[in-house]
């Protein structure tokens, strides 16, 4: 509290004895427009573009040199239930199948009321987008819900997914574009849906022929002098577009400081513009979209178990938690803090790799520090970090080591690394990855029981040449079949290690941003303690409580729920919710 007090007193704005933001003697007007948005992100870009379609004066603020946030850095999976994207291409979802399936994978951590919001509102808001920006979006065809065995679970998936936009139509404001997480190949265009089958390229007919198709259309687009985005590229350039053509300013360096408030109603924001303090009043309200507080390792602390650490993460390096903070000091109450869109990652030199295909294609095994299997490995991705943390509260599986043999190496893509090909030297020299030509020797190398390593492997083996896995079901859920090999058979995700040269790959609790915030209603509005919504004040995206709680429905419920609850707070502040 005391670095939040001192933030406020340098902003020019007073904190009162119960930790609410008072206004002041206010920094110089910046401007007076009906909404003022934090972040450009997919959230905040959304609820601008909503709002000025709404017909109210609109700015955005980002912190950032760029826009995007972390949804330009990601692949963009979408997971909003009976879209008309899915509906046209002939998924068979209804609201009755998403209301149950939502529920049971949610629980009772999220009021039903915004569970409901969300269902209502997404295929509308998805609607608006299209009509309102270039962007376009593609079913990812086969990509599970998560939970395809609960009531209303699709197999065949819900994830939709941008289809490839021409960067050129963002003019100057492209170079403005927050970089992907992981570049696309030089000279292909890639959709997130064709990974999976990249992994596979050297064994598999359809994964070669992916390859070259991705290899066509860069081709194609290089021909047409088209700067191709595709994923969260393509998202966000596309929402930047849509904003441009609304007349919608985007202010980048801009920093939130605080909120402004008169009366107990938030009517402005505090920000940071050319290094001096400024405020922006805000007719109608301030929507918060200034995403997590996955980068901010005093917050993390606070609020996360260990070991936990802010080099493990992959979500914008400016999400730091302020717009939250400032929300809290306004009076906003707090949730899920103690959670975040976990995944197993390598920590790599430089940057962290969130490790999906390669903990569950076959021919490799999750252990921990006894050497031991303790998870389905190819369970979704948050559930495989729960169990890290979950299972020995006294003693985490953190680390835990991925282990595969050279049969694995010689057939499938790691990384950016091609099959069979040497891993960088500064993997090893880091201890993220580790090779040796028995299991004993690399049960030493990364500090586990070379016994109890060899007495795990023979298990799974054994598993594995029956085809299943009777100690953690890899492979009962349709889910776990996305990122496999579908010539093994009849599991495929298993296969035995056999071959030598083993490796090891040191896995922590990695994430896409945290998932705990502002506590919101269904109508995106900021909640105190007691249950009532301040005045002027909205969130979405992961500034706010996910409405998804400590659970993940399927590819896509960060970003999907973001652009949700980004419409409907813009849809709220115009009075028309």
């Amino acid at each position: 509290m005391l670095a939040g007090a001192a933030a406020s007193a340098a902003a020019g704005i007073a904190v009162g004895t119960a930790g609410t933001a008072q206004a002041a003697t206010p920094p110089p007007l910046l401007g007076t427009y009906d909404v003022v948005v934090i972040g450009a992100g997919a959230a905040g870009m959304t609820a601008a573009l909503t709002a000025a379609k709404q017909g109210l004066t609109c700015v955005v603020v980002e912190k950032a040199a760029t826009f995007g946030g972390s949804a330009a850095r990601s692949g963009a999976g979408i997971w909003i239930p009976n879209n008309p994207v899915l509906l046209a291409a002939g998924v068979p979802d209804t609201p009755a199948k998403a209301a149950a399936y939502l529920a049971a994978v949610v629980g009772p951590d999220v009021p039903a009321a915004r569970q409901q919001a969300f269902l209502a509102h997404g295929p509308a808001m998805l609607s608006f987008v299209m009509a309102n920006s270039p962007l376009r979006f593609r079913w990812m065809e086969g990509y599970s819900d998560y939970y395809p065995e609960l009531p209303g679970g699709l197999p065949n998936g819900r994830s939709i997914e941008p289809d490839q936009l021409d960067g050129n139509i963002l003019g100057a404001e492209l170079a403005h574009l927050n970089p992907p997480y992981l570049a696309v190949p030089s000279g292909m265009v890639v959709f997130s849906a064709d990974y999976k089958w990249l992994a596979l390229a050297a064994v598999n007919v359809k994964g070669a022929a992916v390859a070259v198709e991705c290899l066509a259309r860069g081709t194609k687009a290089a021909l047409k002098g088209q700067a191709p985005l595709t994923m969260g590229q393509a998202l966000a350039g596309g929402l930047r577009a849509g904003l441009a053509s609304a007349g919608v300013p985007v202010w980048l360096n801009t920093p939130l400081t605080d909120l402004h408030l008169e009366s107990g109603a938030v009517t402005g924001a505090v920000v940071t513009r050319g290094g001096a303090p400024g405020l922006l009043r805000a007719r109608r309200g301030v929507i918060v979209g200034s995403g997590g507080f996955e980068h901010n390792a005093a917050m993390r602390d606070q609020y996360q178990r260990q070991p936990i650490g802010t080099e493990w993460t992959v979500g914008a390096k400016e999400n730091t938690g302020d717009g939250i903070r400032a929300g809290e000091r306004a009076g906003g109450s707090l949730a899920l803090m103690d959670d975040a869109w976990w995944g197993p990652a390598i920590p790599l030199p430089g940057d962290p790799y969130f490790c999906l295909a390669e903990r569950t294609l076959p021919g490799g095994l999750l252990v921990n520090a006894a050497g031991s299997r303790f998870v389905n490995e190819a369970g979704p991705y948050s559930d495989v970090v729960h169990t890290m943390y979950d299972r020995d509260a006294t003693d985490p599986d953190i680390p835990a080591w991925l282990i595969v043999d050279q049969n694995y190496r010689n057939r499938y893509l790691f990384k950016d690394v091609s099959p069979a090909f040497p891993f960088p030297a500064d993997w090893y020299n880091s201890g993220a990855a580790h090779k040796a030509w028995t299991l004993d020797t690399l049960a030493t190398s990364i500090g586990v029981p070379p016994a109890a390593l060899r007495t795990t492997v023979s298990r799974f083996n054994s598993l594995a040449l029956s085809g299943h896995d009777t100690d953690f079901g890899r492979g009962d859920s349709a889910y776990d079949h996305y990122y496999t090999d579908p010539s093994i058979y009849p599991n495929s995700c298993l296969v035995p290690l056999w071959l030598p040269p083993y490796h090891a790959f040191r896995i922590v609790p990695g994430d896409l941003g945290t998932k705990g915030g502002l506590r919101t209603d269904a109508r995106a509005r900021v909640l105190r303690a007691d249950d009532t919504a301040i005045p002027g004040l909205y969130a979405a995206g992961n500034a706010s409580a996910a409405v998804m709680g400590h659970s993940y429905a399927g590819a896509g419920s960060t970003i999907g729920p973001a652009m949700t609850f980004g419409y409907v707070a813009a849809l709220a502040a115009a009075g028309v919710l």
